[in-house]
């Protein structure tokens, strides 16, 4: 399995979420997972990279040409690809990848997981979209999701079939044993 991640190019206020990521990654290696992720050396995606490239695991990152002449390319991980643009990254991160997983980042940690898990509810794919959730990072998201929900702009079984968990064996179980939402017009 192959898992798109998404995640900060920052590590963050706290040891906790480069603990927890370096643990995620890891598992993932113990388990047979590589990832697949935006290529960068810096922050929480340096640290994924790093982790699962330490414990034997596979990694292939994808970079918009602007970032990799920014000298923020991992160049060690197994293959990095250089794309034009982040609609060729997002594009081909989503072709390479069997799930989708989320760790604490800004703006285009939330762009890109919200992104596949749109095309999922639209029937593009039928892949998971999880969120790791470290020290309740993405609660408060979650409590406004929920209010979509109540408030009818969004059907419950799509918040529903989101993974959401801080556990990283209950996150590879639920990506093992996902069973996609009917479509969303069907």
């Amino acid at each position: 399995m192959t898992v798109a991640v998404f995640c900060g190019s920052s590590s963050g206020n706290s040891v906790d979420f480069v603990n927890a990521t370096k643990e995620l990654g890891k598992y993932f290696a113990q388990n047979g997972i590589d990832i697949v992720y935006g290529g960068g050396k810096v922050g929480l995606m340096g640290t994924i990279a790093d982790s699962i490239m330490q414990n034997g695991g596979k990694v292939y990152g994808v970079i918009p040409e602007y970032l990799k002449d920014k000298e923020l390319a991992h160049e060690t991980v197994t293959k990095l690809e250089v794309v034009p643009g982040m609609h060729e990254r997002k594009a081909l991160m989503a072709e390479k990848a069997d799930a989708f997983v989320a760790l604490p980042g800004g703006a285009g940690t939330l762009e890109e997981i919200f992104e596949v898990w749109t095309w999922a509810q639209l029937g593009f794919h039928t892949k998971p979209c999880a969120f790791f959730n470290i020290n309740g990072f993405y609660d408060k998201l979650f409590e406004m999701l929920e209010n979509m929900c109540e408030k009818e702009f969004m059907k419950k079984e799509y918040f529903n079939k989101l993974i959401k968990t801080d556990n990283k064996e209950e996150l590879l179980k639920a990506m093992q044993n996902y069973i996609p939402p009917k479509k969303k017009w069907d």
